[in-house]
Formats: C-alpha cells, sequence, structure tokens
C-alpha cells in the first residue's frame, strides 16, 4: 500500500506548541493509533519511524509527536515530568478526536508505555494498548542519573548526560516520579494489553514486564522480543513488533474504514468494490486477496496496482515461468529470470514493431504496447542459449492472449 503523512502541530499541557506527524495507510483508515516515544527520544527516531510505518501498511494511521521540550517541539524539558508527558498524550488525543477520530490503540515504548497505562483508563475510544521495554515503575529512571541524583536533591537540579546528550533535571522531576504507581493504574484500565519486552532488556530489565503483566485483568498477552535491544534498533525488530501489535489490535477495535468484506471466490477470479473511494476492489482469485486500485493523480488511493499493472504481472509472470520450463527441459543454466514490463498507448503508425505483427497490420488510431525487457542470469549460458530463451519468449501463453484478439462475453449475474 501507498502510505502518506501529515505533519501537524498541536498544543502541548504546558501551552506549547508540539510537532507530530500523522502517517496515513492508503485509503480510509481502519483505526487510528497514538505512539509515545521513549524518554528523552523523538518521534523521528529510526525504530519509531518503522514501526509507524509497518502498522500504516496494516492499515492503521498512526499519530507520534515529540513530548514538550524535544524534538521540533517548543518548551523547556527542564520543566516537564511524567505529569506533564502524561498531559500531553491527552492533548494529541483530543487533537485526534477534534480533527480525525479519537485512538483505539495506543502503543508507549519504554517510559513512554508507562505513560500510556498511565492515561489510557481516561481515554474511552481505546480498545487496546501495547507496552515496548516499559518500565512498572517511573522512578526506574533516576536509575540512569546515576550520581546526579545526590546533586539533584541538594541543589534542586543538576545536568544529566542521557544516549550522549545533556538534559536538566530538577528535583520536582523526582518528586513526581515517585507520585505514581503504574501498576495501580493497569488494574483498573479496563482494556485489552499485549506486553511486549526483551529479555535481554539491558536498560529496563524484562522483570518489569512480569509485574505490569501480574497486575493486569485479562484480556491481557505478553510477547517476547527475543534477542531485540531496548531500542528496536537491530534490523527487523521494529517492523516484527508493529506486525505482531497489527494483528494484537485488530482483534479488538472496531474497523472505522467502512471497508465491505472480500467477496467470497466463487470464480476463478472474483472483483468487487470495497465501497472505499471512487475505485478501490477487492481481488479474489482462488485462497488470495488482493487490492486493485488506481493512482492518486486520477483519483485512487494507489493502495493496490491498477488494471493495467495487473495486467503487466501477468505477462511478465508468464514470461518467467515459461523460460523456467524451457530452461528446465532443455538443461540450460539459468540461474535467474527478471522481467520488467512497461505498458503504453501508442499511435499505430508510429508502432515499428507492430509490421511484424499480423494481427495489427492496417491498424489505425492508438494500440496497445507491452515491453519486455528479459534479464537471463547464468555464468555458462553461451549466446545461443540466450537467442533460444529470447525466442521462447514469445510463446508464453499470456503473450500469445494478448497479441491475438479474444472474445470476452458479459452477461448479467442473476
Amino acid at each position: 500500500m501507498s502510505a502518506s503523512f501529515d505533519r501537524i502541530t498541536f498544543t502541548g499541557s504546558q501551552g506549547d506548541e508540539l510537532a507530530a506527524r500523522l502517517d496515513l495507510p492508503a485509503g480510509p483508515p481502519k483505526a487510528y493509533a497514538l505512539f509515545a516515544h521513549c524518554f528523552t527520544c523523538g518521534k523521528d527516531l529510526r525504530p519509531a519511524s518503522q514501526l509507524a510505518a509497518a502498522l500504516t501498511e496494516a492499515g492503521f494511521a498512526v499519530l507520534r509527536f515529540d513530548f514538550t521540550g524535544l524534538g521540533h517541539s517548543d518548551g523547556e524539558f527542564a520543566n516537564t515530568n511524567f505529569s506533564s508527558n502524561a498531559d500531553d498524550l491527552l492533548a494529541a488525543v483530543e487533537w485526534l478526536r477534534a480533527n480525525r477520530s479519537a485512538p483505539q490503540v495506543l502503543v508507549g515504548h519504554s517510559l513512554g508505555g508507562a505513560a500510556v497505562l498511565h492515561v489510557a483508563g481516561q481515554i474511552p475510544e481505546v480498545r487496546a494498548v501495547v507496552t515496548i521495554g516499559a518500565p512498572a515503575s517511573t522512578d526506574h529512571v533516576t536509575a540512569h542519573f546515576g550520581d546526579a541524583v545526590e546533586t539533584i536533591t541538594r541543589e534542586g537540579e543538576a545536568e544529566v548526560e542521557l544516549a550522549g546528550r545533556h538534559f536538566t533535571i530538577r528535583q520536582q522531576f523526582l518528586d513526581d516520579l515517585q507520585a505514581h504507581v503504574v501498576t495501580e493504574r493497569v488494574a483498573t484500565m479496563r482494556k485489552a494489553l499485549l506486553v511486549m519486552h526483551s529479555p535481554i532488556d539491558n536498560i529496563v530489565g524484562v522483570d518489569n514486564a512480569a509485574e505490569i503483566f501480574q497486575a493486569a485483568r485479562h484480556p491481557k498477552s505478553f510477547m517476547s522480543l527475543d534477542g531485540s535491544d531496548h531500542l528496536l534498533f537491530q534490523p527487523g525488530n521494529a517492523e516484527y513488533a508493529a506486525q505482531a501489535i497489527a494483528v494484537f489490535a485488530s482483534r479488538y477495535i472496531l474497523d472505522e474504514s467502512g471497508q465491505r468484506p472480500a467477496p467470497s471466490p466463487t470464480e476463478s477470479v472474483v472483483v468487487a468494490e470495497t465501497t472505499q473511494g471512487a475505485f478501490l476492489n477487492h481481488v479474489v482469485i482462488g485462497r488470495h486477496r488482493m487490492l486493485a486500485d488506481e493512482p492518486e493523480s486520477v483519483g485512487g488511493f494507489d493502495a493496490g496496482p491498477a488494471p493495467y499493472d495487473f495486467l503487466g504481472a501477468a505477462l511478465g509472470s508468464c514470461t518467467s515461468m515459461t523460460l523456467r520450463m524451457y530452461a528446465d527441459r532443455k538443461k540450460i543454466p539459468l540461474d535467474r529470470v527478471t522481467v520488467e514490463v512497461s505498458h503504453s498507448k501508442v499511435h499505430a503508425e508510429d508502432c515499428i514493431e507492430c509490421a511484424e505483427n499480423e494481427h495489427l497490420t492496417g491498424r489505425s488510431g492508438m494500440i496497445d504496447r507491452f515491453e519486455r525487457s528479459i534479464t537471463l542470469d547464468g555464468p555458462d549460458l553461451t549466446d545461443d542459449d540466450r537467442a533460444k530463451l529470447l525466442a521462447i519468449a514469445d510463446k508464453c501463453p499470456v503473450h500469445r492472449t494478448l497479441e491475438a484478439a479474444s472474445a470476452i462475453v458479459t452477461h448479467l449475474a442473476p
């Protein structure tokens, strides 16, 4: 699916303008999700971007933003605390509720996970909550301040280095952390919960996941992010987590997309409108399900291949399969076939190849022109092998169908 995004701002809990990004799927979203990043991180952290991209691919819209004083948001970080972060989340909820649709899914990473657990019970529209590497106690953060805690207690504030950056932490921040008991909120939030945690997380130990899971009521699930680091920086970790989140959340949300279900495979190919937009259609081929659409430039969502794209795919795949069958049968050392197909409408008189095709002799006006570029990989292929394979490409059944006239019989279904 082709996704898009909007850059927005909204007013945070302390009156500052907060920078946000709303990632949107192709077509109407099935539900909105709100993502809260980790302590001192930002909305544009690579794992956050990867997670949002994977969720939009699954049909969710995802709002992520920089908390007050972080990233591109206004405000002073030193004046913030856990309570203000939670209130920033509620401000984001209000923006979604007023401008799009209230979030049905909350996703929080690290301290952001504690924050979504803290506010979930206050948002009636939320149906599913997901935490990734979340601490069971908000004052878990102070363990990363080291000796600065004594300085803060003695002098009221101190500069703390976190992940190579320096932040001013004040006493009110520590006091506020100690005032919140995350597990108490978990026990009363009455939302479906998915706790995700790496067993080798050396920032927030996996025992935190056990505490959160134990405190929660059903429905609740735990998923181990085996081999993952705390920030999900290792390749594939964020996408893996997002795919699991999409499956989990889809079980509990109310689908807002308005998409009609795919039809049953009553024929070899069945196409039916989704009722979303002007052109989006379900395509059912046996047990296979896909979407057909038009580009945004002509009023579609670009949520699937256009009809001529499917036709080009049929030609390309048939060509590749035909060459593979021939090469295997003739023992030709062909390693791999790649077929690139393009389609255009041209004037018959401008088509140089038309003279070689008896079906196009004498044609005038516009005709369809498919161009194939075939790559044949194999270090032991000879020039004779390549010539034979190129000639066999024209024997592809779809090639022959497109090249000849076809009879199309149409009738109304009973």
